[in-house]
């Protein structure tokens, strides 16, 4: 009696266990299709681009530094101001180099007058000699004395030319237009050549970008855009993320190579005029033909991989999900170019992919532009 009991309690539990289990299916399968959003695919230009990291370098730079010792007098800008070449930024008390200046005009002057004096005794000598009335030895002494005080002439042009050339160090000047950084001292120290770096210039439009190419790279790249690299297109990425809006060009590729790194620095040069680039500053560089291919492409929310690769699916003309294994290449911006397995124009679900399986009619609706990109 028990084990007919026991049997007919089986029986029931496994005929709701039954009842449980077929109710979803049977409610899936009398449901409506499921919704899903779908974007044709498009041919569009999609630029195949490599990114390195780069530095900035300014054109010129200069540091200025005292060339005479004395107190610096008042300073001639303000830190970060725009300066044009052979404005004075620095200047250094002149009075001491003046005074020196001036007491080698007057041995100068001195020098000239007594040269003066040893040419008209010379030119006496001389006519005594003709006359018969002088020595030869008058002569020969005379000339000697002349050519002595020529000599001291030219000593004291010299000094005196030494002496000037140190008064106009105490005019510190920029040797180039630019932009001048922080003062490393304020009036009134006493600074000379051993006091380093007074402050620094730097040629800021156009600048300079470095950056390290490997030889692999580097070939690839003339392969693509042949060895004149006015067809390749540079562009900088910001630390905040954002592209600069200048294009650069490359106009140096190093003529040696790095052992260590098996690298050549490549520099390309932009404008910059408003002043966002810096010296020292840290970019990534991108690369880029200047002729962009145009490919199918398919927002990137719609690859899904497997062991097997990439693949999609798409909704036909009845509205049926169909499993297409797709080759992908370059990708940016959210898209993708699919090199094989996609045609232009067909029905790509974008959101949904989960709900969906091969076979199965869904209820396509077209995705805006918002959540293609998604």
């Amino acid at each position: 009696m028990r084990n007919r009991r026991s049997t007919a309690s089986m029986l029931v539990a496994a005929a709701l266990w039954a009842v449980c289990s077929t109710a979803p299916a049977r409610a899936q399968q009398g449901g409506p299709p499921p919704a899903v959003l779908v974007q044709p695919a498009e041919m569009k230009p999609i630029a195949d681009q490599s990114e390195f990291i780069g530095r900035v370098a300014a054109v010129d730079k200069v540091e200025l530094r005292a060339r005479v010792k004395g107190f610096l007098g008042p300073r001639k800008f303000a830190d970060g101001d725009q300066v044009k070449k052979d404005q004075v930024l620095f200047t250094i008390e002149p009075e001491t180099y003046q005074a020196a200046v001036d007491q080698k005009k007057a041995q100068r002057d001195a020098a000239r007058a007594a040269l003066a004096n040893a040419e008209m005794q010379l030119k006496r000598a001389a006519e005594l000699l003709r006359s018969n009335t002088g020595t030869q030895v008058t002569y020969d002494q005379r000339l000697s004395e002349q050519l002595q005080a020529k000599a001291q002439v030219e000593d004291a042009d010299a000094q005196l030319r030494d002496a000037e050339l140190q008064l106009s160090y105490t005019e510190i000047k920029s040797p180039i237009d630019g932009r001048v950084g922080r003062a490393a001292f304020s009036p009134g120290n006493l600074v000379s050549p051993d006091s380093g770096v007074l402050a620094t210039v730097v040629s800021e439009h156009p600048i300079r970008v470095l950056f390290p190419v490997t030889q692999r790279e580097l070939l690839e790249a003339k392969r693509t855009s042949g060895t004149d690299p006015a067809g390749i297109v540079v562009r900088l990425r910001l630390a905040d993320g954002s592209v600069y809006q200048e294009k650069g060009k490359i106009d140096f590729i190093d003529v040696t190579v790095d052992a260590k790194t098996d690298g050549q620095i490549v520099r390309a040069t932009f404008d910059n005029k408003n002043g966002v680039l810096t010296d020292g500053q840290t970019v990534r560089v991108i690369i880029e033909g200047e002729k962009v291919p145009t490919s199918v492409a398919v927002p990137q929310a719609a690859i899904a991989q497997d062991q097997s690769g990439a693949y999609l699916f798409v909704v036909n003309d009845k509205n049926v999900v169909e499993q297409k294994r797709v080759r992908t290449g370059v990708a940016r911006d959210g898209l993708v170019a699919i090199t094989s397995g996609l045609q232009a124009g067909e029905r790509v679900i974008v959101q949904g992919q989960q709900r969906v399986r091969p076979g199965m009619t869904v209820n396509p609706s077209v995705a805006p532009p918002a959540a293609s990109k998604k």
